[in-house]
């Protein structure tokens, strides 16, 4: 069983005993939360922790208690008017568990994970955030000696103010500085049990200065011992099954989308192989058993999850000693319920919700991409001000269209030649690649469907000039179309022809040409329109190598300098982040005085570069930090500082002189393109970049002369080869 592989016992059992004392107040917390008496919160934390122990995949996740399920079915009780911690209540909540179990089951059944992860990150955080605010909003004024509010925010905001007229000071103190605690100690060391801590010392505090006696309110006393396990009431689950249906579907998603993504992302960090139909089964296990109990829904706490494998956690053995220790807290340490203060255990909960809060998700949207920050936050107010189905539906709506909007509009560019890289690179982000005369190479990235098919056609006929004869669509990322795309080709391809202009597919998989046949657009592949690459289709066009390259106008941005892998990972602001960096990085070296190694200059190269860095790239930028440190230092410290980069500028040239002619001959050929086009485009720099490069030239031919030699024949070839094609050409 890989949920038991690689015990530590020893380690496991005190992280179980730390996972189970960390869930006593945030289980009664949320047990409140949802509208039960707070020690059905520890009942929750027993059997269905076992139970998950005991069928998970996962090795090292927790399960229980938790934020999101518990707020969603105090919204339930609010929606069937059900007062919190009633005797309606206590016999309404196992009702909605055993639905929940019973749409996981079907989730079990029908393998719905893989429908899940159509719900997005952008929905899920504003659905969850906007659950949390809830919550929060409805405990903020037991903080201060008030009671819980309940509805929807404006509702609560309004009850907040309300709730004011009662505040209490001494309240206020304990559960105020109880979550000022929490979140310090969060941030000095998560691994302290800052709540379990203060949650004991607020329970000593009422038994020896009798709190109560000062107006602070406390929890009640709960009875020792483990209730028999029985079945929801079926009367009332006949009565409510229809209302309770749809909310508990929510109820069911939510739990299934945050633990199965969590549970994920934790084995992903430790190599663990995870059955996600196996994690399925261990949820409607865990519920059903939480049902037995008169429990709410249990899910997969991601911050008790955190706190255990930061101390190192390896099997579910914590999980069994966890359920095992809560058995014998219900069995022979409740007593210490009945002083624990209000204030301070909502100080505890309200710390926990704090955490599960993720704006800062929101905030990373917003600089990568508006529609799905407004997705966010779309998802949040609708919870907050409508409910929490109001905002799944509002947030799986809203990325429906965003989904359906993308896929209509997927990237697509005009192509040109590079002929140092021989390599075919879109116009609008490569400064090396040219249009061929009389050519058209249009690629487009995606589906081709019928929702996308119109754009697809008016980008390429908008491309098409009065001297075009050969329009090739390089469709290496097309990996499917459908019969309305089909059809459309062979009418591109048929109007073309009937302008006299040649139309080729070219550069996809094989997959596709079966997809053609079969929706009756064989006649592609039967005349010739259809070739394996770019090259072959120009071949058919009669156009062959070299190929003939329109001039770049002048009035066509160029960078400074002409990158190659850089250029491609970053586009059009390669040159001047390129440039940024190399600026940075001598300010930092002649800060630090040195440069340590080769090893640590290529780590610096590899943090800005992320891996997108070709040896033109490198090339170029020890130029330029050469460039940079004589700027900016004085010649002392500078000599020293070039010293190393010249070192690693001629350890460069060394691994690409046993590289093949053909890798030689394109850097060198690279190296001469930059020149020309920074001479044409900034001069002043260039003639700055000159001196830096030939002072390296220099000491290269004094320090490895055959390396020298070697790269000299390279160049005399090149030179040859360029004098024939200029003689050819004239």
């Amino acid at each position: 069983m890989p949920q038991f592989q690689n015990v530590k016992p020893l380690r496991d059992s005190l992280i179980g005993l730390v996972v189970a004392l960390i869930s006593i107040p945030i289980s009664m917390g949320y047990s409140q939360i949802a509208g039960l008496p707070p020690v059905y919160g520890l009942y929750g934390s027993v059997l269905p922790i076992l139970v998950f122990g005991l069928v998970t995949t996962s090795p090292r996740f927790v399960f229980g208690v938790d934020a999101a399920p518990a707020a969603l079915v105090g919204a339930i009780l609010v929606t069937l008017k059900i007062t919190p911690e009633s005797l309606e209540a206590i016999a309404a909540v196992p009702v909605i568990t055993l639905i929940t179990a019973g749409w996981l089951l079907l989730f079990w059944l029908f393998k719905a994970n893989t429908l899940l992860k159509y719900i997005s990150s952008p929905v899920m955080g504003g659905f969850i955030t906007g659950i949390s605010t809830t919550i929060i909003l409805m405990q903020l004024p037991k903080l201060f000696g008030g009671s819980a509010g309940a509805g929807e925010g404006l509702e609560l905001f309004a009850h907040i103010a309300e709730q004011l007229s009662l505040f209490h000071p001494l309240s206020f103190a304990l559960g105020a500085g109880t979550l000022l605690l929490i979140l310090v100690s969060k941030k000095l060391d998560p691994r302290i049990p800052t709540s379990v801590i203060l949650m004991l010392l607020g329970a000593l505090a009422s038994r020896v200065l009798n709190l109560q006696q000062y107006g602070v309110k406390l929890l009640p006393a709960v009875a020792a011992g483990l209730p028999l396990p029985k079945l929801p009431d079926a009367l009332l689950l006949r009565q409510l099954f229809r209302q309770l249906a749809m909310p508990c579907l929510t109820v069911a998603v939510v739990i299934t989308s945050e633990t199965l993504l969590a549970t994920n992302n934790f084995a992903m960090a430790h190599d663990d192989r995870i059955d996600p139909r196996r994690e399925l089964m261990a949820y409607t296990a865990g519920n059903f058993a939480s049902a037995l109990f008169g429990c709410l829904p249990v899910n997969g706490s991601i911050s008790r999850s955190g706190i255990a494998d930061q101390f190192g956690v390896s099997s579910q053995l914590m999980s069994i000693v966890a359920g095992l220790a809560m058995l014998g807290i219900l069995f022979f340490g409740t007593g210490f319920i009945a002083w624990l203060p209000v204030p301070v255990l909502t100080g505890i909960v309200i710390s926990a919700l704090i955490g599960t809060l993720e704006f800062h998700l929101a905030s990373k949207l917003r600089k990568a991409d508006w529609k799905e920050w407004f997705i966010f936050y779309a998802a949040f107010f609708a919870v907050l001000l409508f409910g929490t189905v109001y905002g799944v539906a509002v947030g799986v709506a809203l990325s429906a269209v965003v989904f359906i909007k993308r896929s209509s509009s997927p990237p697509s560019s005009l192509v040109g030649y590079d002929s140092v890289d021989d390599a075919f690179h879109p116009l609008d982000r490569s400064y090396g690649a040219a249009p061929i005369p009389t050519v058209v190479i249009y690629r487009f990235t995606g589906a081709l469907f019928y929702a996308n098919i119109d754009r697809f056609q008016e980008e390429l006929f908008a491309a098409v000039k009065e001297d075009t004869r050969t329009v090739i669509v390089d469709s290496a990322g097309i990996g499917s179309l459908d019969v309305t795309a089909a059809e459309r080709l062979l009418l591109i391809s048929r109007k073309l022809a009937d302008q006299g202009r040649r139309f080729y597919l070219a550069g996809h998989v094989g997959q596709l040409n079966d997809q053609l046949r079969a929706m009756g657009a064989g006649d592609l592949i039967y005349h010739g329109a259809v070739y394996r690459t770019i090259p072959l289709a120009l071949e058919a066009a009669g156009i062959h190598k070299p190929y003939p390259l329109e001039a770049v106008p002048e009035e066509k941005p160029l960078p400074q300098l002409h990158l190659s892998e850089y250029e491609w990972a970053f586009g059009k602001g390669a040159d001047k982040s390129l440039d940024a960096f190399a600026r940075e990085t001598a300010k930092r070296f002649l800060r630090a005085n040195t440069v340590d190694d080769n090893e640590s200059l290529y780590d610096e190269q590899l943090r800005f570069s992320d891996g997108y860095w070709a040896p033109a790239d490198e090339d170029t930028f020890l130029n330029l930090l050469a460039l940079h440190l004589e700027e900016n230092g004085d010649p002392e410290q500078v000599d020293k500082l070039l010293d190393r980069i010249f070192a690693h500028h001629l350890e460069l040239e060394r691994r690409l002189i046993d590289a093949p002619d053909e890798v030689l001959t394109r850097f060198i050929r690279r190296r001469r393109a930059r020149r020309e086009r920074m001479k044409r485009q900034n001069p002043r720099l260039y003639e700055r970049y000159i001196l830096a490069q030939e002072k390296y030239f220099t000491e290269r031919a004094w320090e490895d002369p055959e390396l020298d030699r070697r790269i000299a024949a390279v160049k005399a070839r090149i030179d040859r080869e360029d004098a024939e094609k200029d003689a050819e050409a004239k």
